[in-house]
């Protein structure tokens, strides 16, 4: 937002506050000014002259020499060459001495024979950028207006003793989005009082009614609260004066005719920002707040043709949309040199709507800028009224009676409750109660008081991001000034910081992995609709979620499963030489049984592996190692090992969708309920590895709700052992079906509690042994902690470990 010294000094007297003291307190008051360029770039001696003739040059076709009337003692003699000048104008006059931008001095000059006595300027030539002027002005010289007094100076005429404020605007200040925002922020950082632009209301003076020309109604009530319309007739178009092309210039908005630079000017005045439509190509005298139809499709005002979504609000008449809500108007009843009626309209849009559609259509506007961070519901008559006022004066319009409006629910007043102890207590200040009364009347809220200390305060709309008491403690800390405040220790009781379990148990399995040679990864929580199908059984059946509005079809879903962003890492780095991965995600996937959210969706922790190339690298002296199962599930129990458990996690042999059917467990963890499956453990699918390119790739992934409630990381320690252990191997005979965790199970009930350790040392298949039998070597370690084990001791707890694994499983000893 650019802000006009001068036009700010219309609304609250600045005398004595030069502009940059006035960008320091703002700033100081939390509204942060990047700069404050003076719209003069170094022009003088320049005035208001009168063409009074112009001759062509006698040696040069392309120049003129004209006799110019600048207000001094007689008549200047000046050569020019723009092709634009002719005699009657009122031009700008460089006069000798006179200093231009870019260090240009204007001497007394010779061209072609002929003496100059000053320069006739263009916009460029004095500073302004010419893009902002109406494009008949924009080649040759600044053409002035006839009324122009001669001899004036042009700094005043073209308003360019100024400064411009250039507001860096936060979106909660969309208050600050108007000149009279400003004026009321000034008001409240100086104390000095707030003067408001009243209508002209005399110039409503046609016995006409608005009803009898125009009807209004809102049919999507959610996306508009208000619509109003005011009816002008018989405005002639054309150039607006001066002083408001010169204010709309120093705001960066390029005049175009009368009628729309009013609907500009009080846009930036009040905030609120309006629309002109010719009222003889609005069909029907109806005017409709409506969504587009399907296949409906506006040609905007910038000779775009855009097609509309069913979702898309629009102004419509009885035939057709006119206008994108509070974006753009549409060609269709643009107001041109022919228009003679006006419909003048005032609403308020839904912020969500025109900004979706704003974004949508890349189509931005200042309009859709001040209505996507809410405009002042408070303002919708003032500024129409405002406008109508001023179309009337400079346009020669007669404003009907009344307005024809449609409103769906009026502002509430936000009324809050709020102590002095409070904003005491917060800003660690000794404000009294006539000080803080004091601060709201410079705010201009109203404040009742049942009892000192204690008020009601009653925000204006126009500062609707106030809502809370917290908001008006800002407010005071604001005006009081930051400086101010005074700096207090903290107090009240104080928590040494810690990590929660969760948190904790998450350190613990990034320490243990990267310890292990695994590198962290961290994907997109958002895959296609492709992944998110891939690994059912870890799917759990959950249904892929939309995303409402996706960045491309390959981030359209929320992932289900955390396997899919692994493979596609790992194909990422093999493509560039990298064979060899090892990675880990712990992260979330989203799950939800319902085709269309009414819910929040679960959101389920978890942690996935990927092993793919070699897991050790080759040395001098030994060789590369690929990664296997083992290596994998090595990984897990090393993990299960760190969180204590150890002794509650079991494996068994799957077939879950995307693993190898052989080679392949389920992961159970033990609980109060029975084993319940957290994940799985094995190798890729050989179909899912030829299909992203990919040679043997074991994973893994976990669910790690459960493993959180189940986890104890509290260290245990035991004395060294005192006394021998003995160990006994077994060899036995069973099915090829029998798992050696189901054996190690067996013998560790079996044995009680003198057994120490049991493992699988070896696993032998042979024609000796039978079809369908397989070896399994099992080696055992007894040990009692307080006392030296006898033979018989040993040999009857392995007796019974032979006999339950012989009833178990029918396992004949090994011969």
């Amino acid at each position: 937002m650019n802000v006009s010294y001068r036009w700010l000094s219309d609304y609250i007297d600045l005398s004595g506050i030069e502009p940059q003291q006035l960008a320091e307190m703002l700033t100081r008051g939390g509204i942060e000014i990047d700069n404050v360029p003076s719209r003069n770039q170094g022009v003088s001696k320049v005035v208001v002259g009168y063409v009074k003739t112009r001759e062509k040059h006698p040696d040069a076709d392309k120049l003129n020499v004209c006799t110019v009337d600048a207000g001094q003692d007689g008549d200047l003699q000046i050569v020019c060459g723009a092709p634009n000048v002719a005699a009657g104008q009122k031009v700008p006059v460089a006069l000798i001495g006179a200093k231009l931008p870019g260090g240009l001095d204007i001497k007394r000059a010779k061209l072609r024979g002929v003496e100059s006595q000053g320069m006739i300027c263009s916009a460029k030539e004095l500073g302004i950028n010419d893009k902002l002027l109406p494009k008949e002005l924009q080649e040759g010289i600044l053409v002035l207006p006839e009324n122009t007094a001669v001899g004036s100076d042009i700094l005043e005429v073209l308003g360019l003793n100024d400064s411009v404020l250039e507001l860096d605007l936060t979106p909660n200040r969309s208050d600050c989005l108007s000149m009279l925002g400003v004026a009321y922020e000034t008001s409240a950082l100086t104390g000095r009082p707030v003067k408001l632009p009243h209508p002209e209301q005399e110039l409503f003076n046609t016995p006409d009614r608005t009803t009898d020309y125009v009807s209004v109604s809102i049919q999507a009530s959610d996306l508009c609260s208000h619509y109003s319309v005011r009816y002008i007739k018989g405005v002639k178009i054309g150039p607006s004066p001066l002083w408001m092309q010169n204010r709309l210039i120093a705001a960066g908005i390029r005049p175009i005719s009368n009628i729309v630079d009013v609907t500009n000017y009080v846009m930036l005045e009040y905030g609120q920002p309006l629309h002109a439509f010719d009222a003889s190509k609005v069909a029907g005298g109806r005017i409709e707040v409506r969504l587009a139809r399907e296949g409906e499709t506006l040609e905007t005002l910038d000779g775009q043709t855009r097609k509309l979504e069913p979702h898309m609000l629009v102004i419509a008449d009885a035939e057709k949309a006119i206008a994108l809500a509070g974006v753009m108007g549409g060609a269709n009843s643009e107001v041109s040199a022919e228009t003679t009626d006006i419909l003048l309209e005032s609403a308020k849009f839904s912020g969500g709507s025109v900004r979706k559609t704003s974004r949508q259509l890349g189509l931005r506007s200042e309009a859709s800028a001040r209505f996507e961070k809410e405009v002042d519901p408070g303002r919708v008559i003032a500024a129409l009224d405002r406008a109508a006022s001023l179309m009337a004066k400079l346009a020669g319009g007669h404003v009907a009676e009344g307005v024809a409006e449609a409103v769906v629910r009026s502002p509430e007043p936000v009324a809050i409750d709020i102590a002095l102890s409070r904003i005491n207590g917060m800003l660690g200040t000794s404000l009294s109660p006539l000080e803080v009364d004091t601060l709201w009347t410079r705010l201009g809220f109203r404040a009742d008081s049942a009892r000192e200390g204690e008020w009601r305060v009653t925000v204006p709309s126009r500062r609707g991001e106030i809502t809370r008491d917290v908001d008006l403690i800002e407010e005071v800390a604001r005006l009081y000034g930051y400086d101010e405040i005074p700096t207090t220790p903290i107090e009240g009781p104080s928590t040494t910081g810690a990590l929660t379990k969760r948190q904790s148990i998450r350190r613990d399995l990034r320490t243990t992995l990267t310890n292990a040679g695994l590198r962290e990864a961290i994907s997109y929580s958002v895959t296609s609709a492709a992944n998110a199908g891939r690994f059912a059984e870890l799917a759990l059946a959950a249904r892929p979620i939309a995303l409402a509005m996706p960045m491309s079809e390959e981030r359209s879903v929320l992932r289900t499963v955390l396997l899919p962003s692994l493979l596609e890492a790992a194909v990422y780095n093999r493509s560039r030489k990298n064979d060899d991965v090892a990675l880990f995600e712990i992260g979330s996937v989203y799950h939800t049984d319902e085709e269309t959210l009414t819910r929040l969706p679960r959101e389920k922790p978890r942690l996935a592996m990927l092993l793919t190339g070699n897991f050790k690298a080759a040395g001098w002296n030994r060789k590369a190692e690929a990664a296997d199962f083992y290596d994998a599930k090595g990984l897990l129990e090393a993990i299960f090992r760190r969180l204590g458990l150890e002794g509650a996690i079991s494996y068994e042999a799957a077939r879950p969708d995307g693993f190898h059917p052989g080679r392949t467990a389920a992961i159970k963890l033990r609980t109060e309920h029975g084993p319940e499956t957290i994940g799985y453990v094995g190798q890729l699918h050989p179909d899912m590895q030829r299909e992203f390119d990919l040679p043997d790739t074991f994973v893994a992934e976990i669910e790690l709700e459960p493993v959180y409630g189940k986890a104890d990381r509290r260290i245990e320690y035991r004395t060294l052992p005192r006394f021998p252990s003995v160990e006994r191997d077994l060899a036995v005979v069973v099915d090829m079906a029998v798992t050696g965790g189901a054996l190690t199970e067996a013998i560790r009930k079996a044995a009680g509690d003198l057994l120490e350790s049991v493992s699988v040392f070896d696993v032998y298949v042979g024609e000796r042994l039978g079809q369908g039998k397989k070896s399994v070597a099992l080696a055992m370690v007894y040990r009692h902690p307080e006392r030296t084990l006898t033979d018989e001791e040993v040999t009857e707890s392995h007796s019974r470990v032979l006999a339950e694994l012989e009833q178990s499983f029918g396992a004949e000893l090994r011969k």
